[in-house]
């Protein structure tokens, strides 16, 4: 999980990002992930795919959430910016931050991976 400021708070969330020109969306996950904890991932399967229409700021979002297994730690602190930290959680631990979470995508993907939900990346063509 990381840590970063949204709209002037402190909250929680998976690494997350945009994707790049040219870039796949397994690459660019690794990539965030990376940017934003200092930890080299290997995406391994797809979670879900998330719809969030934020009535607040007239934006839709939409997540894919991918499944991945730590590689190496590059970086001790995350080299974006925005991130103030990177953290291993426990579920106990997630669950007394629920209200702190950046939206309720991240709760929602945390019950599906729970869940064992996950789908093969072949789906991306």
């Amino acid at each position: 999980m990381v840590r970063e400021r949204s709209q002037n708070k402190m909250v929680y969330n998976q690494p997350a990002g945009h994707v790049e020109v040219g870039e796949t969306l397994q690459a660019a996950a690794e990539r965030e992930t990376l940017e934003e904890t200092g930890w080299q991932v290997k995406i391994q399967s797809l979670l879900g795919v998330y719809s969030y229409p934020q009535s607040a700021n007239r934006i839709h979002y939409l997540r894919h959430c991918f499944i991945a297994a730590p590689e190496q730690q590059l970086y001790s602190q995350p080299p974006d910016a925005d991130i103030e930290s990177a953290l291993w959680l426990t579920l106990e631990e997630l669950q007394g931050l629920k209200a702190q979470l950046r939206s309720p995508m991240v709760w929602r993907a945390l019950e599906d991976y729970l869940a064992g939900e996950t789908y093969p990346l072949s789906l991306f063509k």
